[in-house]
């Protein structure tokens, strides 16, 4: 079974077969009992969700997590990353 890094969305997807990526559930991700802290979006941010996520976690790829943290707010992920915005984000993972 391959093995992924910590901060990988599929760390936790499961295999069918050994051999293939099941889909992966984001409802199984336990947003409500997370540890999150507030962030107001900078100017510098405008757009660029995948910037915060490495500045904040060194990997651009976790842009996703700000858009299944802030559904009420982030409606489009991208276009709503305003300056003055504030979004929940998760403080670690595990």
């Amino acid at each position: 079974m391959a093995s992924y890094r910590q901060d990988s969305v599929y760390r936790n997807t499961s295999t069918i077969n050994n051999q293939y990526l099941d889909v992966l559930d984001v409802n199984s991700i336990d947003v409500k009992n997370t540890t999150t802290t507030s962030v107001t979006l900078d100017a510098k941010y405008d757009e660029k969700p995948d910037l915060l996520a490495y500045d904040l976690y060194g990997n651009a790829k976790l842009w996703w997590v700000f858009a299944l943290f802030n559904q009420d707010k982030l409606k489009d992920p991208i276009i709503d990353f305003k300056e003055g915005v504030i979004i929940l984000v998760p403080t670690r993972f595990a």
